[in-house]
């Protein structure tokens, strides 16, 4: 079996950590079953590479194709137009990949499925692409183009005709697919496969050793994810100025980094906060084991891959009750939910875990019930069974031939 995998979240060699869970399944699958696959991970069209032009330069330096870890990546690049480019974006997309597909399939290239991530607009597109091709596609539905995108009049339009015409749906988490219930769509054709987390590379090491590169003194909670208001850092150095006992690093990047250095200064805890920016997955896994404490505080999330990265390295978590949080924090060894979101509800989420730590071998045991292995088999499984599925085509011409 030979996939196209077509998604606009995928990791570059810029851009390292952009959509990695979405190579980290493929990665997996791949790793566990007779399959073959190709990446096109389109990028808007931007001309100039100067880093003057900010974020819109980024997509210019990307290379127009590569190689991760043995998998061939091509980047196309699509027009993605100011104001108007969320609607658009669906058909800016097949204009720019049906030729490429098209010629690709007449040069003897060709691929058994499409296996499309996030639903808008990249598996609008790919169920386009599908009709055109005449190739099964399968859509995962991630987090935010469910809880978000789909909020949104001319999108969700869109996104209930794609899950109609898809041959199959794929959620992170049982909340995404009661969501897409709710748009309508029968729940026979969406299965749930949550993402696992890599048990050999997310592991416990020497704490002391993490603390001290890292320059840690005290108790330390952890914040990551994109600095954007619904990642919730913001609450968590509010809650600092009660936690005085604490210190709080945050690992990411994003608009509200000066925002959230400014709030830190004017709220006296700027010394008790480290800002790492951007890091790498391995720098993840000396940070996770240097907290005692992660804390996610986001008001909409899909399947948060933080939270079980964090225990995987024996951290225990604690998170706000959105979406897929309460599939993953069922135990107090993994930790505790936030019924609230809020600074007074995440210090009392801190005092009541403090008076009764999980310890660490613990949370890291509970980690170990979510390893790829029974998603990726399960995928390759629903993948053979789309592929066994007899065409329309052939449907119709076995009715007439009776």
């Amino acid at each position: 079996m030979k996939i196209l995998t077509l998604t606009t979240l995928y990791p570059n060699h810029i851009k390292n950590g952009h959509g990695i869970f979405v190579e980290q399944r493929l990665r997996h699958l791949l790793g566990c079953e007779d399959i073959e696959a190709e990446v096109i991970a389109p990028v808007p069209w931007f001309p100039f590479i100067s880093e003057k032009f900010g974020r819109y330069s980024v997509f210019a330096r990307i290379a127009k194709t590569e190689r991760r870890y043995g998998i061939s990546l091509s980047h196309p690049r699509y027009l993605l137009l100011p104001k108007i480019g969320m609607t658009l974006a669906p058909l800016m997309l097949v204009f720019a990949l049906y030729p490429l597909l098209k010629k690709k399939l007449k040069q003897g290239d060709n691929f058994d499925l499409i296996d499309a991530h996030y639903f808008y607009p990249d598996g609008v597109a790919a169920v386009m692409l599908g009709k055109l091709l005449k190739k099964s596609v399968i859509v995962t539905a991630r987090g935010s183009d469910i809880n978000l995108i789909a909020t949104f009049y001319w999108p969700r339009k869109m996104i209930v005709w794609a899950a109609q015409q898809a041959s199959a749906i794929i959620t992170v988490c049982q909340a995404l697919k009661e969501k897409i219930v709710d748009l309508g769509i029968s729940p026979t054709n969406i299965h749930v496969f949550r993402n696992g987390v890599d048990l050999q590379f997310f592991v416990p090491i020497d704490r002391q050793k993490a603390q001290t590169e890292l320059k840690l003194t005290r108790p330390t909670l952890l914040s990551v994810g994109h600095l954007v208001e619904l990642k919730g850092h913001h609450l968590v150095i509010e809650a600092l100025q009660v936690l005085e006992d604490y210190h709080l690093v945050i690992a990411g990047d994003g608009e509200q980094m000066p925002r959230l250095k400014k709030m830190a200064n004017d709220l006296g805890v700027a010394e008790r906060v480290t800002f790492l920016g951007a890091i790498s997955h391995q720098q993840l896994v000396t940070v996770y084991n240097a907290a005692d404490i992660l804390i996610l505080a986001s008001s909409r999330e899909g399947w948060p891959n933080v939270l079980l990265e964090a225990m995987a390295c024996g951290t225990p978590v604690i998170a706000t009750h959105v979406s897929g949080t309460p599939e993953i924090v069922t135990s107090s060894e993994a930790g505790m939910l936030m019924d609230e979101r809020s600074a007074q509800a995440i210090v009392t989420a801190v005092r009541t875990m403090q008076k009764q730590m999980p310890q660490r071998q613990e949370t890291r045991a509970y980690a170990e019930n979510y390893s790829w292995d029974a998603t990726v088999h399960g995928i390759a499984g629903l993948f053979k069974e789309i592929l066994g599925r007899p065409s329309v085509e052939g449907s119709l011409a076995h009715q007439d031939g009776d």
